[in-house]
């Protein structure tokens, strides 16, 4: 038997085929179907790629939103020998056009709200021959030639069938976000994404199952949605999909109206949740879990989740080489009976490594570092389903070391094996020869009862070389903080030189294009201060 992507649709379609997909259209109303549906109509999309020149092996992108569609594709692309490649949506048209050449991808179904785009980067795409709209029909669009999704599928063939495949066939192609340089491809094998999938649903990691209803607030562009999209399949599990542009305020009356069990989301997304939830409290009773990623969770988002609703906030840690999934965070036996409070001071943190995972923290002199929590390294991972390099890249050597992915974050273990990271290395200030964890900071920020965000990097200083400058978005009932009263805040916590030399407040943190804290740009900023 090859371990493949076919096997999560099939079984969804044998043993859960009444159970439930829901996706928001734009016009904020909900499209409903079954599994046994979306089985049919993925098998129908399939029978017609061979019209439009895709074949087994070619790489074909995915533009779009988290919907039905999207979903559909997750499925038929990978089932039908092609590799299903997700583009990042909020990526810059130089990298866009830079991922669709790199890749060579040979088609593209995109939301037809998102076709500006592709029209703005066509003249420099080489191997792209056909345009799909993901919609009922075709949008006005310069874009030649382009076709409309559901003409392909009401042409389609639902007895098609998929052929056996090798489980090292790839069978889905993510790029990194690129913080510097181009983005770098990463392949993933029907196996590995089998292997990955498996992790998520044991008992002791997500514990995902057939009676969660999903709720997947991270884009189906960034690393495969955390997994999720598989798994909700392969278990048979209720689908949420929030569609196009969803705010805060949607995605809480999802969880609200169809009764969401888990939700996962880039922390970015948390902390609007929060700040909507004191605007207006929903009925989250249905919630046992959310997963948040992407960077460190705030603890006073955890805190604010668990004392208002009593949901654990679940911390996982990985990156696009990784499928993503590293480690998760998982309250062992002793600990069981712990206060929540407790509890929380252990999800706050990464994680420990998942089964099958093997992780590092290497110190300056290769050497592993004690298991203490206080000396400091940067995390080394390999795993079944990881990548060993990227996609016809030279900067391959950069990024692994003898099959171990270099992470270039910066951790401590602790006797338990839980992982805690410092920081990125490139976001560590050193000030005056000692280290100044952004993060830290930053999480102490975003626990002053007015503030909304916060992110904290370095300045150039002329004695100290670098010294910290905090961004900081207020709440809007909370006007009036000001320097001295975060200064005050932060005292308390942290020695004198450790607190930012100044504080520069703004409407909103910038994000990058899978929602984290641009910080990129907020170094620039400090570097070139207006």
């Amino acid at each position: 038997m090859e371990l493949n992507v076919r096997a999560f649709l099939e079984r969804a379609q044998i043993y859960f085929p009444q159970n439930e997909i829901v996706s928001r259209c734009p016009d904020g109303s909900l499209f409903r179907y079954s599994y046994r549906e979306m089985g049919s109509r993925a098998r129908k999309i399939a029978s017609r790629f061979e019209s439009l020149g895709i074949r087994p092996g070619d790489k074909v992108a995915t533009f779009a939103w988290n919907t039905h569609r999207h979903y559909e594709l997750y499925f038929a692309l990978p089932s039908y020998g092609a590799v299903l490649h997700t583009v990042n949506i909020r990526l810059s048209d130089e990298h866009i056009a830079y991922i669709l050449n790199h890749s060579e991808d040979v088609c593209v179904f995109a939301d037809s709200d998102l076709f500006p785009v592709l029209e703005r980067i066509a003249p420099q795409l080489r191997t792209v021959r056909t345009f799909v709209a993901l919609d009922e029909a075709v949008p006005r669009t310069s874009l030649a030639p382009v076709v409309a999704y559901e003409d392909l599928v009401r042409g389609g063939d639902e007895g098609f069938g998929f052929r056996e495949i090798d489980e090292h066939t790839p069978a889905v192609m993510c790029y990194t976000s690129a913080t510097t340089g181009n983005p770098k491809g990463v392949l993933y094998t029907h196996r590995a994404i089998y292997l990955h999938t498996s992790v998520l649903c044991f008992a002791d990691g997500f514990g995902f199952r057939e009676s969660d209803t999903f709720l997947p607030m991270v884009p189906m562009f960034h690393a495969n949605a955390w997994g999720i999209p598989f798994a909700a399949a392969w278990m048979g599990s209720k689908m949420v999909l929030p569609g196009e542009r969803p705010r805060a305020v949607d995605i809480l009356d999802l969880i609200e109206s169809e009764r969401v069990t888990f939700a996962a989301a880039p922390v970015s997304v948390g902390i609007e949740m929060v700040n909507e939830l004191q605007k207006k409290r929903r009925d989250l009773g249905s919630v046992r879990a959310i997963l948040l990623g992407g960077q460190a969770t705030p603890k006073a988002v955890m805190d604010f989740f668990q004392s208002e609703f009593g949901i654990p906030i679940y911390t996982a840690w990985g990156s696009t080489e990784l499928a993503p999934i590293a480690t998760f965070s998982h309250i062992k036996r002793h600990q069981l009976g712990w206060s929540a409070e407790e509890k929380i001071g252990i999800r706050v943190r990464q994680g420990m490594a998942s089964p099958g995972v093997e992780l590092k923290v290497l110190g300056e002199d290769g050497s592993p570092v004690p298991w203490d929590d206080r000396h400091v390294g940067e995390a080394y991972v390999r795993a079944p389903w990881g990548s060993t390099s990227y996609y016809n890249d030279p900067r391959s050597a950069e990024g692994f070391v003898d099959g171990w992915w270099k992470s270039g974050d910066m951790a401590t273990i602790d006797q338990e094996g839980v992982l805690r990271l410092v920081d990125r290395a490139k976001d560590l200030i050193k000030s005056g020869g000692e280290w100044i964890s952004s993060i830290e900071l930053e999480n102490a920020l975003m626990a002053h009862p007015g503030v909304r965000e916060a992110a904290v990097v370095a300045m150039p200083h002329e004695k100290w070389l670098e010294r910290p400058v905090a961004y900081v978005a207020r709440r809007p009932e909370a006007p009036g903080v000001g320097d001295a009263d975060l200064i005050e805040w932060l005292s308390p916590r942290f020695a004198k030189w450790w607190l930012p030399d100044r504080f520069v407040f703004v409407d909103e943190i910038p994000k990058t294009g899978v929602g984290k804290f641009d910080k990129r740009r907020l170094r620039e900023r400090a570097r070139n201060p207006e």
